[in-house]
């Protein structure tokens, strides 16, 4: 077991040297860039709009339920729900949904290309298959997951707010004002961080199942799912070994 994942693992690193391997035509690797924005990113905006909010408003009302002490003020409840949103909800828990969303459709779509033999057909023009395919995937990937955590961590604070208001759970003002007091600007940092790591797993990975699929159809289907189970996996891997460096 340990040898075959070491041998995964070499495989994937030299398919990424294929990816990186320098663009023959610039100007088509910047056309496909545009075409995956669209695909990957801006397709994912009411995914992840839906999910933050209802995930800030279930922090919410959580924390509040636990914490229902007359000597907790509320804008310790609203400090909770920012930390958690900021720190693991938004980075950690969207770019898992993004990886079964996103990373399962880079994996079926290389698949179908590579069981189609349209990668043989790129080769024989003289195209790099894996750099042509792949690179504006990651690029894409690279740019907009960030922005998404950005706009999940906004969106989940508001949702947490209109739960506690609609819910009469909190004094509005008072947890309104907890979500400025004694913030860290550096939790941004480390959740972009996370997100850009995150998207490079999510395109890189899910390429890395789909480019070396063998067979037909059947083999498609097995190599998305292989693929969303291992982003899976380095996500959580990568989540726990990013927090142990960047906020010891």
């Amino acid at each position: 077991m340990i040898y075959r994942f070491l041998d995964g693992l070499g495989h994937y690193f030299r398919f990424l040297g294929e990816v990186f391997h320098k663009p023959e035509h610039g100007r088509e690797y910047l056309k496909s860039f545009f075409r995956e924005i669209e695909l990957l990113g801006f397709s994912s905006i009411a995914l992840v709009a839906f999910i933050s909010v209802f995930m800030g408003a279930v922090l919410t009302i959580q924390t509040a339920i636990n914490l229902d002490d007359p000597f907790v003020p509320d804008s310790y409840i609203a400090i909770a729900v920012r930390e958690g949103i900021v720190l693991e909800f938004a980075p950690t828990i969207v770019s898992l949904i993004l990886a079964g969303k996103v990373g399962s459709n880079i994996a079926s779509t290389l698949g179908t290309m590579r069981v189609t033999e349209q990668m043989d057909a790129l080769r024989v023009m003289g195209i790099n298959p894996a750099s042509y395919l792949v690179l504006p995937k990651l690029f894409a990937c690279l740019l907009f997951n960030p922005i998404l955590i950005v706009f999940s961590m906004a969106l989940g604070l508001v949702g947490g707010y209109y739960a506690g208001d609609l819910l009469n759970l909190v004094n509005t003002e008072v947890f309104l004002s907890g979500y400025f007091i004694e913030f860290n600007p550096f939790y941004i940092v480390y959740s972009l961080t996370k997100a850009t790591v995150f998207a490079f797993i999510i395109a890189t990975v899910s390429a890395y199942f789909g480019y070396n699929v063998e067979g037909g159809a059947v083999e498609v289907g097995k190599a998305s799912t292989k693929s969303v189970v291992a982003m899976s996996f380095t996500i959580i891997l990568f989540n726990y070994i990013l927090t142990d460096l960047l906020l010891q």
